[in-house]
């Protein structure tokens, strides 16, 4: 199988798999989960790749086993992100960028925990990017340890296991394995789909508000300050 690699070729999910084999899956999926410098990791595209290989017998290891070794290195990525969190605390939001680190991305997963809550670590774990900073800012927040623990164990099966059941799934397909490129370009794709909703949905707000305000700030010019008013009443 030669799959096409979305950027640099040590980031493509065949290439890592050929030449690190399941230790460096578990690795990559670990870091992808709580490590600041793993957020560009390809979390989705390699797992389902790891799935579809298990199927072909390229990777010679049970699927059961490779699905729960992913699960395990899931949940401990989470949990390290969640403690370091509460060992880093707001210093986090004042870190400056720098090459692997963007404040950016710390804000949308701020953002993302505000919004949904405990099930953000469900739902962010299909989302790149967010799924390696939502963990760390949960650790922020401080949020309840055993509330994060079973949120955190609940992502990894769905996301871990699942995605990669999906991938030994559709491997056994024959329209697959001739149409692997463009899967997983469409697997990337789909996973930032939401990334990309949330930013159009928040340049609309924020083109809303600026409406908003320019139209109040109209409002009070049109509004003949009131020592004209006065000079008209006297005349």
């Amino acid at each position: 199988m030669n799959t096409l690699a979305l950027g640099p070729s040590w980031l493509d999910p065949d290439y890592l798999i050929t030449t690190f084999g399941l230790i460096g899956v578990l690795v990559i999926v670990f870091a992808e989960s709580g490590l600041l410098i793993g957020f560009f990791l390809p979390g989705d595209s390699l797992l389902f790749t790891t799935g579809l290989l298990v199927t072909t017998g390229k990777i010679d290891v049970p699927l059961w086993l490779v699905c729960t070794l992913i699960v395990i290195a899931a949940v401990v990525g989470d949990q390290v992100g969640y403690l370091f969190g509460r060992k880093v605390g707001p210093a986090l939001f004042k870190r400056p960028d720098s090459r692997f680190f963007k404040q950016e991305n710390v804000e949308k997963a701020h953002v993302f925990f505000e919004k949904y809550g405990p099930k953000s670590l469900v739902l962010a774990r299909f989302v790149p990017i967010v799924r390696t900073f939502t963990p760390i800012i949960a650790g922020v927040s401080r949020m309840n340890y055993r509330s994060f623990v079973t949120f955190n164990i609940l992502g990894g099966v769905l996301w871990g296991a699942g995605v990669t059941l999906l991938g030994a799934a559709l491997g056994k397909i024959d329209f697959v394995h001739e149409h692997i490129e463009k899967i997983l370009i469409l697997i990337v794709l789909l996973s930032v789909l939401p990334i990309v909703i949330e930013v159009l949905r928040a340049r609309s707000q924020n083109k809303k508000s600026a409406a908003a305000g320019g139209g109040v700030a109209g409002d009070g010019d049109e509004t003949p300050p009131p020592s004209s008013r006065g000079r008209h009443a006297k005349r």
